[in-house]
């Protein structure tokens, strides 16, 4: 497997447990008192969500950067 195609991979399977993680917070702060560690529960796939994202977001211009200069 290609590097691109596993970092598109792993993008989407984080978006998918990052989407987990909102329903989650949501369910438990409809609890009375919610647990803090649920709301951060979120933040752990969402700062690789986010590394991924840019690097996807950021693949277009680098090959066409490169294919002018090259």
């Amino acid at each position: 497997m290609r590097w691109n195609t596993w970092i598109r991979q792993m993008h989407r399977w984080l978006s998918l447990a990052f989407t987990l993680a909102v329903i989650a917070n949501i369910a438990a702060m409809s609890l009375q008192a919610p647990a803090v560690w649920i709301g951060l529960l979120a933040l752990v796939p969402l700062i690789p969500l986010l590394i991924t994202g840019i690097y996807l977001f950021a693949q277009p211009y680098l090959a066409r950067r490169r294919a002018v200069e090259g």
